[in-house]
Formats: structure tokens, C-alpha cells, sequence
């Protein structure tokens, strides 16, 4: 009985996500795809890259619906990547095996949540491995931008916070700060100058709005740039409304230089 009682909440997390998402799927179309195009020479002429990490119990397919709404002609060569989760025992949920980037061990989340470092190195280091892939193929830094919901969005921030180079910038939803603030000590300079946009829904139930707030202050006080934006009345999912401010935010900060 208790393992239902702590998985409801963790159900939310993925469901709620896949309910907006299906609605954008359902009132956009995405663009038709030539199944005959040439992987290498996608990569050779690609000018921009999207990584998206998902949130707990959700996986990488599933948010794919999200590219369709990026219009602009800008997006026309970026490439994106919807990567999964591995499945991992996740405490929160009394060691339920789920995708999981890192450990949670309570929802909802706070500011005061308890950090799990050790688990959430190990998903940094993927991420940098996947980022580091795109810059070896010749896509510049200053183009790659790394989004996230919840769990995503957590593990958004700390990898593009821990990566050597300045990244295009790093998009929080409805995320937290998953690590203690000693770790800013370990932020190379150049990271710091990758910007941040963080996006929270004011009725976020799961991971609350007071969690998200603990983000700015922090980054400010890290000399990091943080954007921050509320949205009144929106629970734990994601908006076509943030998703377009995403767009315009990845497109402002394009550069013609890969």
C-alpha cells in the first residue's frame, strides 16, 4: 500500500508530460523527413544541436513531439537527440526500478530535498560524453544547448554547469538544484558563462515552486546568468507557451560560426 501511495507521484512526473506533449503532437504537424538522407553529411552540415533529457519514468521517444514546434528556419539543420534513461532502483519510489538519470529520495521536491551527488556524477559524465560526441563532429559549443524537464531539467543544470567549455546555454523546466552549493566551487570559468533559462510552473505539485526559485539566487551568486520565468497556475508539465520562449531563446543565441 505504501509503494502505491509513493509511486502516484512519481506516475505524475512522466504522465503529465506525455499529456502535453500529445496535445502538441495532435495540433502540429512536423515537418516530412527524407528517410534517404545520409547520416554523415547530416552531421557534416548540421549547425546547431538539441539535446532534451526527459523526466523520471519517461523516456527519450516520447518527448520527440517537442521539435515540432520549433518552426523558425533557423531550426532547419539542428540536429536533436531524445536520449533514455537508464533504468535504476530510484529510493523515492521504495527502489522501484524505473529510467532514472539519479537517485530522488523524496516528493515532492524542496530546496531542503537531500542531494544524491555520487548517482547524479555518474549521469553528468553521460551527458558530457554526449555532447562531447557533437563537438568532435564539428559542431561549435557556442550551438549546443542542452534542455531538461524535472529530473531532466536537475541534471540539465549540473552538466552544463560542470562541462569544460561554454555551451550555447542550458534550459531548466520545472527542475531543482540536485547537488549541494560547495559544488559551485568546481564550475570551470568557462562553464559559467554558459546561460540559463529556468522555467517553473507556480501549481507545480511535484517539484515545487520553492525548488525552482532556489535556482537564480544560487547562479547569481556564482557569477552564472538566470533567466527565470513563472507561470502562474501551471502544474507540473510543460506549456506550448515555454516551449515557444524556448525557441525564440535557442534562436537569439544561434551563432553562423559552425
Amino acid at each position: 500500500m505504501r509503494l502505491t501511495q509513493i509511486a502516484r507521484p512519481v506516475i505524475i512526473l512522466s504522465l503529465s508530460v506525455l499529456t502535453s506533449l500529445l496535445f502538441i503532437l495532435l495540433t502540429h504537424q512536423t515537418p516530412n523527413q527524407n528517410p534517404n538522407t545520409n547520416n554523415n553529411l547530416m552531421a557534416a552540415s548540421t549547425r546547431s544541436f538539441v539535446l532534451w533529457l526527459h523526466g523520471l519514468g519517461d523516456s527519450g521517444p516520447a518527448n520527440e513531439p517537442i521539435k515540432s514546434l520549433f518552426t523558425s528556419p533557423q531550426f532547419n539543420s539542428t540536429k536533436w537527440s531524445f536520449p533514455s534513461a537508464p533504468s535504476n532502483p530510484v529510493s523515492c519510489n521504495y527502489g522501484a526500478v524505473m529510467p532514472s538519470w539519479f537517485d530522488i529520495h523524496e516528493i515532492p521536491l524542496t530546496s531542503h530535498t537531500p542531494k544524491d551527488e555520487a548517482s547524479l556524477m555518474k549521469a553528468v559524465k553521460n551527458v558530457h560524453a554526449m555532447i562531447d560526441k557533437e563537438v568532435a563532429a564539428g559542431v561549435s559549443p557556442d550551438n549546443i544547448f542542452v534542455c531538461g524537464f524535472s529530473q531532466g531539467g536537475a541534471l540539465t543544470l549540473a552538466s552544463v554547469l560542470l562541462y569544460p567549455k561554454t555551451l550555447g546555454g542550458g534550459a531548466v523546466f520545472s527542475g531543482w538544484v540536485p547537488f549541494n552549493h560547495s559544488m559551485a566551487e568546481k564550475f570551470p570559468e568557462d562553464a559559467k558563462k554558459t546561460p540559463i533559462l529556468w522555467s517553473h510552473g507556480m501549481s507545480d505539485p511535484t517539484v515545487l515552486f520553492e525548488a525552482g526559485q532556489e535556482g537564480p539566487p544560487f547562479l547569481e551568486r556564482a557569477g552564472i546568468s538566470c533567466e527565470f520565468k513563472a507561470y502562474p497556475g501551471l502544474g507540473h508539465t510543460i506549456s506550448t507557451e515555454e516551449l515557444k520562449n524556448l525557441e525564440a531563446w535557442i534562436k537569439s543565441r544561434l551563432t553562423s560560426s559552425s
